[in-house]
């Protein structure tokens, strides 16, 4: 009997596990007895940290997406282009919204992401600018090359969110990038965040407060928006403050997937899973990695990445008939740029306290390396 195992979803945690899994399995996939499918709403991914270097014009959205086709290994699984529109649990069933017949699963892998949902707070959409997503970064980047005086405000808003450390990536991007031009004596700069320091994680709030002294970028912590007007430009708070911008740059509300609540596999759209073997809660057989799982790390590629490999190894081995015995200890690894040129870089587990680096140059480049190198990372090749 084959054993069908079915991803939802083609970011990086998707591609990568399909990678492992038709690598780790190619003899049993040849032989029929194991079957990979990936399931994807577009026939591309987009790497989504290049969102950041968007806004400031040093990449393209060309260079940021890539055929889904180039990225898996098609000669051992199945990319199936379509949009997931209903999970059932109990039966094992996929409802597809092109295909009637839908998808059957023995083991199925949940990776879809987290969703932006700027509608949450009255005149974001309208009132506001945001790197999160293609279109959204590209008309910043129209917007900063335009602005040449005033008040810039970056807002995270709500948590969690996706790249935890991209905010305070952009106003020390943007600190250097106005200095370059001669313009930071006209641009004030202000960061906000909805909890009492300047990042979830302790070591690098107290890091980038330090430095948001040192370039004279305003802090306004445990600060909650809860309403933005587009004309006068005014962002006020749940707290019962105001806040005036000229050019606002939110990090929109963060949602996860209505699928995972009407499956019953959460709350709030997160997959409910054990943290260590990253198996759903509330079903048998079904997994999740990435931004979708509810796990108490970041929402990083970093993260999807490393997930990926436990999940591969655990289904290689379930579907050899062995126990599973590998496990994640939530590794993560980010590099932070502290401005155009330099960077620094955090590693950590769960319950870990990061050490934040000396920024340089030298870590930088190797964030840009990385950066380039990230497509044969998603083909399973580095």
């Amino acid at each position: 009997m084959t054993e069908r195992i079915v991803i939802v979803g083609g970011g990086t945690g998707g591609t990568v596990l399909t990678n492992r899994l038709t690598d780790e399995l190619a003899t049993e996939i040849e032989a029929g007895d194991v079957e990979v499918t990936l399931v994807n709403d577009t026939p591309e991914q987009t790497y989504k940290p290049a969102f950041l270097y968007v806004a400031f014009g040093k990449k393209t959205m060309h260079e940021a997406r890539r055929p889904l086709a180039d990225l898996v290994d098609l000669r051992h699984a199945t990319l199936v282009v379509d949009r997931v529109t209903g999970i059932d649990t109990e039966n094992k069933h996929l409802t597809l919204a092109k295909d009637d017949g839908g998808l059957d699963y023995d083991h199925l892998v949940l990776a879809m992401g987290a969703n932006l949902a700027p509608d949450e707070v009255p005149g974001l959409k309208e009132g506001g600018h945001h790197f999160y997503g293609p279109n959204g970064a590209e008309k910043l980047r129209d917007a900063l090359a335009g602005f040449t005086e005033g008040h810039i405000v970056l807002s995270v808003i709500g948590v969690p969110h996706m790249c935890p450390a991209a905010p305070v990536e952009f106003v020390l991007m943007a600190d250097a990038w106005f200095r370059e031009r001669g313009l930071r004596d006209q641009v004030e700069i202000t960061y906000t965040y909805p909890i009492m320091r300047a990042h979830g994680i302790k070591s690098i709030a107290e890091w980038a407060t330090e430095l948001f002294e040192e370039r004279d970028i305003n802090l306004e912590t445990f600060f909650n928006a809860e309403e933005v007007d587009p004309d006068a430009k005014v962002i006020t708070t749940m707290e019962g403050t105001e806040l005036d911008y000229d050019l606002l740059v939110a990090i929109p509300p963060h949602t996860g997937s209505d699928l995972v609540t009407d499956a019953g596999l959460g709350d709030d759209g997160w997959v409910e899973v054990d943290k260590n073997t990253l198996e759903a809660k509330n079903a048998d057989d079904v997994y999740a990695i990435g931004d979708v799982a509810e796990l108490p790390t970041s929402k990083a590629g970093s993260v999807a990445h490393y997930a990926a490999g436990t999940v591969a190894d655990r289904l290689a081995s379930r579907v050899r008939g062995l126990v599973p015995t590998e496990t994640f200890d939530g590794k993560t690894i980010c590099f932070i740029e502290s401005g155009m040129d330099e960077a620094t870089f955090v590693e950590f587990s769960y319950g870990d306290e990061p050490v934040v680096r000396e920024p340089s140059q030298l870590l930088h480049w190797s964030k840009l390396a990385y950066n380039e190198s990230y497509w044969l990372t998603a083909r399973g090749l580095i």
